[in-house]
């Protein structure tokens, strides 16, 4: 007979967006309806289809910004020096487009990983690291991965970082994809949507099992309590329009948790403000009975962070339950009959429960799916 899985628990959290650098300055964006989105300043965008994003100010660097994080959570999470030592790295990034533009030879002196090594070295965790870019859902696969490793027992403790900077690459890749709004707004699930928005995000979490954490007695933020990952297979760019993948996703973390449709209390939905993703993922939030559950997309406030969309929307989904207010579906313009969801429109809505999932979708076909609960 199997040992039974172990609980996994967050102890440790620090994010970082364009309202600021940590998890109060996250939250008190969200709380004030107000998105973050400006014009860009750190690099020209006069040839683009916008010339918004939701930035920091300046040049931030990506290494500095992600070496930050994880210390804060692992301060947080209250970790010696000797936990640290035995603690992996996880890591969830872009891959850099000044790299790829250099020659052959010295790419290869620069491959992506070097960021989680050095991240790992800087904090004190423990080497070697791994590094995922499998785009949007990148972070949450991190997330899982940690989950994984230690609901079998083969960790006890697992720290996730994700980053993503907002880059002249990147912004020109979706412009010329007509993807961005031109309006300047992200209109997640709205009549009159008219694309994504880029923003900065850096996030940290630290992971571990509800024994390691009472060991220690670290206090815990949120409890994991299952996970689903599943693939459209339908289109490089395009999510199935039935939502297929992500049903099955949003399925999975449900059985893993032993939980109903009816138990959770809010939905932070993927919701890039694109036809095609609102609509795909609407669908299957029908076919997963979660048309009377709140749901929002953050990606309306702080934009979407591609690589880091899994950790800073994670973060989301404990802030709002620990303080027990839902984040708004901003700039919103009126029903699609495509995406007709429980939408939050109102600042002091309030979860019914202390559950919620947090969905994530990426080119490819891939759904990654956390369900997080309050402690």
């Amino acid at each position: 007979m199997s040992a039974p899985r172990k609980t996994v628990v967050v102890t440790g959290l620090d994010v970082t967006t364009a309202y600021g650098r940590g998890e109060d300055a996250l939250w008190t964006g969200l709380g004030s309806g107000v998105p973050a989105f400006r014009a860009v300043d750190r690099f020209g965008t006069g040839r683009g289809r916008t010339n918004v994003a939701a930035t920091l100010p300046g040049d931030p660097d990506l290494e500095t910004e992600l070496t930050a994080v994880v210390t804060n959570a692992c301060d947080q999470a209250g970790l010696s020096e000797t936990d640290r030592a035995r603690t992996p790295l996880l890591l969830a990034r872009h891959a850099d487009g000044a790299v790829a533009r250099l020659d052959v030879a010295d790419q290869e002196h620069r491959p992506i990983s070097l960021t989680a090594r050095t991240v790992a070295a800087a904090t004190g965790l423990f080497g070697p690291a791994r590094t995922y870019t499998n785009a949007c859902v990148a972070g949450t696969t991190a997330v899982i991965e940690g989950i994984m490793r230690i609901a079998a027992g083969e960790a006890d403790r697992v720290v996730v970082a994700a980053g993503y900077l907002v880059d002249p690459d990147n912004f020109a890749l979706f412009s010329a994809g007509r993807a961005l709004a031109a309006d300047g707004l992200l209109r997640p699930f709205s009549d009159k949507r008219q694309g994504l928005l880029l923003g900065d995000g850096v996030g940290a979490v630290v992971l571990e099992s509800a024994e390691s954490a009472e060991r220690r007695s670290a206090t815990v933020r949120a409890v994991l309590a299952g996970w689903g990952m599943a693939g459209d297979a339908f289109h490089v760019c395009q999510p199935h329009p039935r939502g297929e993948g992500m049903a099955r996703a949003i399925e999975s973390a449900l059985r893993r948790a032993e939980w109903a449709p009816s138990d959770l209390g809010y939905v932070n939905c993927h919701g890039t403000g694109t036809k095609h993703n609102d609509a795909s993922e609407s669908a299957a939030l029908h076919a997963s009975a979660l048309d009377d559950v709140p749901v929002s997309s953050t990606k309306s406030m702080h934009g979407h962070t591609l690589e880091a969309s899994g950790l800073v929307e994670l973060a989301v989904t404990i802030l709002t339950l620990r303080h027990g207010r839902l984040p708004l579906n901003a700039n919103y313009l009126g029903e699609d009959p495509e995406c007709a969801l429980r939408l939050v429109l109102d600042r002091d809505e309030k979860p019914t429960t202390d559950r919620a999932l947090s969905l994530n979708a990426a080119f490819g076909g891939a759904n990654a799916v956390l369900a997080v609960s309050a402690p």
